[in-house]
């Protein structure tokens, strides 16, 4: 049996290389000023529900947009989403650790926003 050979050790840019952002499409059929309404109004209640597995949750609009950063699981995920009259969509960047997750987020991220976009 062939001794076990160590591993050369990473670099930084492997070690903090990015993932093609996961994109998700909700459709809606809500017209544009209606959607933001409601995320807007349910960002705050996203926090309070998830608040325990959130190190932080920044938001800041601008226009039909959102820019976001969420501390969680000691990482970092950021992103944006744009609405539209008949879609929101949502691009995050994953840090290389959760994008091994990456399906299940774009099943989070779209039940939420399902969630969001239907609850007054």
């Amino acid at each position: 049996m062939e001794p076990m050979r160590a591993l050369p050790p990473f670099t930084m840019a492997e070690i903090s290389m990015t993932t093609k952002p996961l994109i998700v499409s909700i459709p809606h059929n809500l017209g544009k000023a209606e959607a933001m309404r409601r995320l807007q109004a349910g960002v705050g209640k996203v926090h309070g529900q998830f608040g325990a597995s959130l190190a932080s949750l920044e938001e800041n609009w601008n226009g039909d947009r959102m820019d976001f950063r969420v501390g969680a699981l000691g990482q970092t995920i950021t992103g944006h989403l744009d609405v539209a009259d008949d879609a929101v969509n949502v691009e995050v960047q994953l840090p290389w650790v959760l994008a091994l997750a990456a399906e299940k987020a774009r099943n989070f991220i779209r039940k939420q926003g399902q969630l969001l976009l239907t609850k007054q």
